[in-house]
């Protein structure tokens, strides 16, 4: 087999020489347009894992790497004058220049032909030329081939928001450091990193805003360097920063990182006659934002998967599949992670109002790949240290994030686990049955600090499905109010919330096990809704609602929050989410008025605000009131995150305490990017820009993933639904995990309380 890789990156090289070791009869060759020692760029960051995985893809090129390797356990970030640091994060940097000399030696070595200062215009000529049976376009960011055949790969090239230039010192740092200056325009966050003897990285970042107000865009490389080294002065010693990227003119070393997305990574061309596939591979294919460090291992991981996939598949079209398929996910989870990542140093004014303790945890957890049981992994004395700074408790032994008390207004919740409000289909004309006085019980006798009745309707109209609950009478009222005296008298402390919603135009349709969001076969009602749309093909068209229905349903959810008050609730939520009443005034996609109801932001908020107002005048002024909204929409000309900062802030201006922070569900037409946690980055936003409390939901499954958003300051509670489902004493049995004592349990159930400690502790010590 004829290969060539155009590019003599890191992943052409290493593809070249593994392939070379798999098979040492086919004829390799790689083509670069540079020189032997050109390089671009200072040091390059891989972590204790991915040098694993060199090792055992080839050892011998591995030893010469890991020998020539700066290793660090710690991190430390300077912040507003403190600096906090950690150890145990495993990290290696080498310079760019000796890891691809190294590749460039052990190529030479196993047979693979390297031409250098060859600057391929035309693939197509240089494969014919070369013979090539296969090519690998390994030929970087500003990949001319990905160009060239973008019809098959479909790139989507994303700018990110800073500008940032890659720098060196000779001022050598003992750990990974991150220092972050304020500026009279905003904010830059240096992170450099010693990558051999004498020498370090140091990037420079910032927001284009902030770049653009000081005149970096106008000044020359030399100007922009001085720049940096007067604001960073206190960090370099008296070093100076250097810029090896001489080949480019003026401000235009400061550059923005183009997160880059291939739907398809092979195409295939006729090329002298036969089929010759094109083949993606690192930069070129797919790119990850330099605060995580991940470009050169996903370029790496790349040559290791390929090379697998040619060794376990005979047939190269059946290998080529394969490569993509695995390869495509794998990196998809390591940019999900990068996003989260980038958008976390994009905006590090959200941030700044964090103290420096909690403002270090954030950046640890920034990617929500790191999770609080691994920074204890790392590095339990820190951990311990922040748990107790986090509970003020003096030194003495600290709960978990997650069973930390909180009070808002004056209820206090004994921690942060709310069971989330989830239909059940099981109510009788609205009215409340046994089952909900059982499910709803042992929920409250599972350790969770509130417990969430599901959505309820303040008419028998605004229900979603026959089987869903009402508090429209005093027969319902009554029946609510059995099951809070219960929760109350058995639940060591347990608080009850109420969510009221409207079902609006997602209303009368079927039971969840049935059809959901389906129309009912038969006795359907009228639907109402901001404006005549319909949720879906096959569901009614609402009226949309005039100013007598708006004063009708406000009055109805008014005597909804007065039987609630009656009942015994200690928390209500508005329903303003997921496409029903309230969410279709606030959606663009939803609401066509023309009138003050319609239009602006703030116009399609007025009739929610208004309801919301009116609750609050008639609800205990002791007890907390939240709004749970779509933070995204996850459709084209939909709410944004944007969107949902603007409408917390009406939300909170109105008296509310807590965004109830949920996504999408707004329309048929949603595609929301799914994953684990992954509706926190919007509870962050909302919580750290508008100073409003948040409640997270969504995609929270373990302990760990609680404690990792309550210590980062994501959110201030988290709402657990399907585990709920699964276990009503989910909170007792994840604390029982973690070998916490800082949980009541209810004095019925303490034998088995003892007993569960016991066990999970001889797992643990097995």
């Amino acid at each position: 087999m004829h290969i060539l890789c155009l590019g003599g990156g890191p992943a052409g090289l290493y593809f070249a020489l593994l392939m070379k070791l798999q098979d040492p009869v086919s004829q390799i060759t790689v083509v670069e347009r540079n020189r032997p020692f050109d390089t671009f760029g200072w040091g390059v960051v891989l972590s204790d894992q991915t040098l694993g995985n060199l090792r055992t893809a080839d050892a011998v090129s591995a030893q010469l790497i890991g020998d020539a390797f700066n290793h660090w356990d710690d991190v430390e970030v300077f912040f507003k004058g403190r600096s906090v640091r950690s150890g145990g994060h495993g990290f290696c940097g080498i310079g760019r220049k000796r890891l691809l000399n190294i590749l460039q030696e052990r190529c030479i070595e196993l047979g693979v032909a390297l031409v250098f200062e060859t600057d391929v215009q035309d693939d197509q000529a240089i494969a014919a030329k070369y013979q090539a049976d296969i090519v690998i376009a390994s030929d970087g960011l500003n990949s001319r081939i990905r160009n060239r055949y973008a019809a098959t790969y479909k790139p989507d090239v994303d700018l990110r928001a800073c500008r940032f230039v890659w720098l060196g010192t000779h001022k050598t740092f003992d750990a990974f450091t991150f220092a972050f200056e304020q500026t009279q325009h905003g904010w830059f966050a240096a992170h450099a990193y010693k990558f051999d003897d004498n020498t370090s990285t140091f990037i420079v970042e910032t927001p284009e805003a902030v770049w653009k107000a000081h005149g970096l865009d106008a000044m020359s490389q030399e100007e922009g360097i001085a720049f940096c080294e007067k604001l960073f002065a206190s960090y370099l010693d008296g070093n100076a920063l250097m810029n090896n990227a001489t080949h480019v003119r003026g401000s235009a070393i400061w550059i923005r990182f183009p997160r880059v997305v291939c739907q398809r990574w092979v195409h295939h061309e006729n090329i002298g006659g036969k089929d010759v596939p094109i083949v993606l591979m690192g930069d070129a294919a797919h790119t990850a934002h330099f605060s995580i460090g991940s470009g050169t291992k996903l370029a790496l991981e790349d040559a290791i998967e390929l090379t697998q996939c040619f060794a376990q598949t005979p047939e190269p079209a059946k290998a080529l599949e394969t490569y993509e398929a695995l390869r495509s996910v794998e990196v998809l989870k390591i940019q999900n992670a990068a996003r989260n990542s980038t958008e976390w140093f994009e905006n590090v004014d959200r941030y700044s109002g964090l103290d420096a303790e909690q403002f270090f945890y954030s950046l640890l957890t920034r990617s929500q790949r790191i999770s609080h049981e691994n920074l204890r992994v790392r590095d339990a004395s820190w951990l311990q240290g922040y748990e107790q700074w986090l509970a003020k408790s003096n030194g003495k032994p600290a709960p978990p994030p997650m069973l930390l008390p909180l009070k808002v207004r004056e209820l206090t919740l004994k921690n942060r686990i709310v069971v989330s409000p989830m239909a059940t289909y099981s109510a009788i004309d609205g009215l409340p049955q046994d089952f909900h006085l059982v499910h709803l019980g042992a929920r409250a006798l599972g350790g969770a600090a509130m417990v969430f009745a599901e959505m309820t309707a303040p008419c028998p109209e605004g229900r979603i499905t026959p089987g869903c609950p009402g508090l429209w009478n005093e027969d319902q009222m009554l029946a609510w109010k059995r099951i809070v005296d219960f929760a109350h008298r058995a639940g060591e402390g347990v608080r009850m919330g109420m969510q009221l919603g409207h079902s609006g135009p997602k209303g009368s349709t079927q039971v969840g096990w049935d059809a959901p969001d389906e129309p009912l076969a038969q006795g359907n009602w009228p639907l109402l809704a901001a404006s005549a749309v319909s949720y879906g093909p096959t569901n009614a068209v609402p009226a949309a609602m005039t100013r007598g229905d708006m004063n009708r349903i406000k009055a109805q959810f008014v005597q909804s929050a007065r039987y609630a008050a009656e009942a015994g609730f200690d928390w209500l939520e508005l329903h303003c989410a997921h496409g029903y009443l309230l969410s279709s005034f606030i959606t663009p996609l939803t609401n066509l008025r023309s009138d003050d109801y319609g239009g602006s932001l703030e116009n399609r908020c007025r009739y929610p605000l208004e309801v919301f107002e009116a609750l609050r005048s008639v609800w205990p002024v002791r007890l907390p009131m939240s709004v749970r909204i779509s933070a995204h929409d996850w459709a084209p000309g939909g709410n944004t995150a944007d969107d949902a900062v603007a409408i917390a802030r009406l939300f909170k201006a109105a008296g509310c305490d807590f965004i109830d922070v949920s996504s999408g569900q707004t329309t048929r037409a949603a595609k929301p990017v799914y994953g684990r946690m992954y509706q926190t980055p919007f509870s962050d936003r909302i919580r750290n820009e508008v100073g409003i409390q948040t409640i997270a939901v969504g995609a929270i499954s373990e302990v760990d993933h609680v404690n990792s958003i309550i210590a980062a300051g994501r959110a201030d509670l988290c709402a657990i639904a399907r585990p709920h489902l699964a276990d009503p004493a989910w909170t007792l049995h994840e604390a029982a995990k973690l070998q916490s004592r800082h949980v009541d349990w209810p004095k019925p159930y303490l034998s088995g309380r003892d007993q569960i400690y016991r066990e999970l502790s001889k797992q643990k010590q097995a």
